[in-house]
């Protein structure tokens, strides 16, 4: 199963390309390890293992400050649940918009140093997933 943890190179130059004018919305859709892996960032791992869930929420707590000292935030968390229109067997334990003032405004805070000394803890919880650059259309009528 091939597991989809980081934006490529490619998919970056390819949002940069869209040369989107203004405010993004970043759809995340996460599926959640039982117990987290913290072998890549030992020195984030609790004393005691933690679900994926506890680990993903310790990820949010130390990125919403610089997620919003960057000008975006959280519009959206929710828990998921069985498809209603999708692949049998296929779980998202997590849905989450995330508004952003601008692709270079996400581009500057996804490169944050102090930002980035906490990722592992999105690392240790993440079995798998997707992040959709949402552009906001006109609304209809």
């Amino acid at each position: 199963m091939t597991r989809h943890l980081e934006p490529s190179w490619d998919a970056g130059r390819a949002l940069l390309a869209r040369d989107i004018d203004g405010p993004v919305v970043m759809l995340n859709l996460l599926r959640l390890r039982a117990v987290a892996d913290y072998s890549a960032t030992p020195d984030l791992a609790p004393a005691t293992p933690i679900s994926g869930a506890d680990a993903y929420d310790r990820y949010i707590a130390r990125t919403l400050p610089h997620l919003r000292e960057s000008g975006g935030d959280v519009l959206f968390l929710g828990e998921g649940g069985p498809w209603l229109i999708g692949p049998a067997g296929e779980r998202w334990d997590r849905a989450m918009l995330v508004r952003q003032s601008s692709v270079e405004a996400f581009m500057a805070f996804a490169a944050n140093q102090d930002y980035l000394a906490g990722l592992g803890h999105r690392t240790a919880a993440i079995e798998d997933s997707r992040l959709l650059p949402l552009v906001a259309l006109p609304a209809p009528g």
